[in-house]
């Protein structure tokens, strides 16, 4: 948690750190998340990566809205757009330099119970457009969390969101775990005999 933070951000950076992610957790229902939840969630945020940047650590931003649900693209565009607004004024109320920060979102994405499917362009325009309205061009990085997407999914929702015909002043890139590790981790299976096939298989998933 935040108490004794700042001491154990000084003993990472002198055991030689230079990141650190803070993840909060909001779920899409008919009343969440509520603003109090929004606000609360923000001001963490900020808080820990003021504290961060106290100690010489970049700090990676983390508010994730779970894809739990069968909310719509819209109402999923309007929360995160909600959420990543209350963030940015967080960090401004606790004068947290954006340039040296990187955000972690989720991407614009349907519920996993939302019976309408849409297209890779369709959630990178939803995407890329929340970001435009809530993100400041100072903040350098985004960082995609895969949010329960499969592996291709993941993939090529990041691609079309690259390849999306709205200007992006920041860098956006991938910080997977399932999305990378999934069919590596099944090619290898634990087997020593199988680690050049796992690793054929991470370096092309990678590359995709």
């Amino acid at each position: 948690g935040l108490d004794g933070l700042s001491e154990r951000c000084a003993q990472y950076k002198k055991d030689g750190a230079d990141f650190a992610k803070w993840r909060c957790v909001l779920k899409i229902s008919d009343n969440t998340p509520s603003a109090l939840a929004i606000m609360e969630n923000a001001n963490v945020l900020a808080r820990y990566a003021s504290i961060c940047q106290q100690n010489g650590i970049v700090p990676i931003v983390e508010p994730e809205i779970l894809p739990d649900g069968d909310h719509d693209l819209k109402r999923c565009q309007y929360v995160t757009e909600k959420v990543l607004a209350a963030v940015y004024k967080a960090l401004s109320d606790h004068h947290v330099y954006l340039e040296g920060t990187l955000l972690k979102p989720n991407m614009v994405t349907p519920g996993h119970s939302c019976p309408t499917k849409y297209s890779p362009e369709e959630i990178a325009m939803a995407t890329v457009t929340a970001l435009r309205r809530t993100v400041p061009p100072a903040v350098p990085g985004v960082t995609f969390l895969s949010g329960g997407q499969s592996e291709e999914e993941a993939s090529i929702n990041l691609n079309a969101i690259n390849t999306c015909p709205l200007a992006r002043p920041w860098a956006l890139t991938f910080s997977y775990g399932r999305a990378l590790q999934a069919s590596a981790l099944s090619a290898w299976r634990g087997q020593r005999d199988n680690a050049s096939a796992a690793t054929e298989e991470f370096v092309k998933r990678a590359e995709v």
